[in-house]
């Protein structure tokens, strides 16, 4: 899983985009605010935008973007505003994960109820590429492993917290007839997935803890 770090200008700043070009052969399952669901995806966008980001249409602006890097075809794309300049990748036995982390709102996934809280910018986008086909619930069962590999990753970097409020996460696997059907975190894949997932976000947001991006 290789990205590609292009630059763009938006409201007098440089901003970065991550892109991984997969190409035809993958599926993949995400949250992504473009691309979300399941099915044929050729591309993976992680864009940066500023924290005080406004727009309402957030995955028309990132079909601009991906027009925008001569992408066309189905993709998945997400937004973030932490430092996608310090993506972070890791690999265990031919499972890739990147991870940006911004945790700027640290939020408990089962939070009391009460009043909202102001919506300020912080989110964790994951990306993890396995190198062998998946069943449709393996895909469901490593999008359940890579977000408890998240939310241990989030504790042991020192923050009290399973996530952010925010978060997106994708799942590729190339497309094929023999699929492996078992992801939980004590599956050979899904032990894979979750070490992968777990060192890209520890590092990720220990490098945010000594930077304080702001993202």
């Amino acid at each position: 899983m290789r990205f590609e770090l292009t630059w763009r200008r938006a409201d007098g700043a440089r901003l970065p985009t991550a892109l991984w070009r997969a190409g035809p052969g993958y599926l993949m399952m995400s949250s992504g605010v473009l691309g979300g669901g399941f099915g044929p995806r050729a591309w993976v966008l992680n864009a940066q935008v500023p924290a005080g980001y406004a727009r309402t249409d957030p995955a028309a602006h990132l079909r601009e973007l991906a027009a925008g890097l001569g992408l066309d075809g189905s993709g998945v794309g997400m937004l973030t505003a932490a430092q996608v300049s310090n993506l972070v990748q890791r690999e265990d036995e031919g499972v890739h994960a990147a991870a940006t982390a911004g945790l700027r709102v640290p939020t408990w996934a089962a939070a009391p109820a009460g009043p909202p809280r102001p919506a300020l910018p912080g989110t964790i986008n994951v990306i993890v590429a396995v190198p062998v086909p998946l069943s449709a619930a393996a895909f469901v069962n490593a999008v359940a492993t890579a977000t408890e590999a998240k939310a241990q990753a989030v504790l042991d970097a020192g923050f009290a917290a399973t996530g952010t409020a925010t978060d997106a996460v994708c799942i590729a696997a190339p497309a094929g007839r023999h699929t492996e059907r078992f992801t939980g975190p004590r599956s050979p894949w899904g032990a894979r997935i979750a070490r992968a997932v777990h060192a890209a976000v520890l590092a990720g947001g220990r490098g945010y803890a000594a930077a304080n991006d702001g993202g």
